[in-house]
């Protein structure tokens, strides 16, 4: 079929305006890309602005890996991370299953007070007071606990299960099956793809995640990476410290920081990209 010239138009009109869009999501990644393979000198010399740097170095990376401060917040948020997020999918995914049944009892007052908790929050104090109370400040489980479940996340995967097949439950309880053998056999191994995408929503919040460390922890070999990239960052550059002798990281060393942050989303994020994609579209189809 043959396309009229304002078709034309209209079509090259949007690929111009995505690709605007996509040129500035990219650049301020790839301005830290090249920052962090910049030499220190280079950028002092230019002002600290360098697009197209002369010498390309890897320098602040050996740096870094050379830093046991940085794999040790590494570690610290791979593990917290892991951790959080197979609790997280777990609970919610029993927590879906149970209202997606409309015969449960109770379900709407459950579905009421799981959305007032997305309205309001019970806010910073209350939520440290209840953490010392149960004796978890400066412990990892302060920060896998914290948000370990989101009400948005249950939602989606509640209305994912809810799209599933009426006849299939019915079968399975026909030929003898309980409602465990339902969840596991039948609605989890046909869940993945929400699951999937459940699980990468939790893992990049909590791996994002620095202010609950910086207001659960005190002792910083805790700290996950985040929290120390945060205070890398507020340190002020060598070029402004006079004739001060301490020794602070370069910009080159703390871009390459934030790179290294951002390789875990991305190395994963690949694999689950079908997933992802399909959980979110069938979860988002009921509300």
């Amino acid at each position: 079929m043959r396309r009229s010239a304002g078709e034309i138009s209209f079509q090259t009109f949007n690929y111009i305006v995505l690709t605007l869009l996509g040129l500035v999501a990219l650049f301020p990644v790839f301005y830290v890309l090249v920052v962090s393979l910049t030499p220190y000198i280079e950028l002092v010399r230019n002002g600290g602005f360098v697009v197209f740097p002369k010498v390309v170095t890897f320098q602040a990376y050996a740096e870094l890996l050379q830093d046991t401060k940085i794999m040790r917040a590494l570690a610290n948020s791979a593990y917290v991370t892991i951790v959080s997020t197979a609790i997280g999918v777990a609970l919610s995914m029993m927590l879906a299953y149970g209202l997606s049944s409309r015969s449960m009892p109770g379900r709407n007052a459950i579905l009421l007070l799981l959305l007032i908790t997305m309205m309001f929050q019970g806010g910073m104090i209350p939520q440290y007071m209840l953490v010392k109370s149960l004796g978890l400040l400066n412990s990892y489980w302060a920060l896998i606990f914290s948000g370990t479940v989101s009400v948005f996340n249950v939602l989606v995967m509640k209305s994912f299960i809810e799209n599933l097949p009426q006849n299939l439950e019915e079968a399975a309880l026909i030929d003898g099956s309980t409602e465990i053998g339902y969840l596991f056999k039948i609605v989890l191994p046909l869940s993945m793809p929400i699951i999937a995408t459940i699980s990468l929503f939790y893992a990049v919040s909590h791996w994002n995640s620095f202010f609950e460390a910086i207001l659960y922890i005190s002792d910083t070999s805790k700290h996950p990476l985040q929290a120390v990239l945060r205070s890398m960052l507020n340190t002020p550059d060598p070029s402004e410290m006079g004739d001060m002798t301490i020794v602070v990281p370069t910009e080159s060393v703390k871009m390459a920081a934030v790179i290294l942050s951002i390789i875990p989303v991305l190395v994963i994020y690949p694999f689950l990209q079908n997933y992802f994609t399909k959980g979110v579209l069938l979860g988002s189809v009921k509300g």
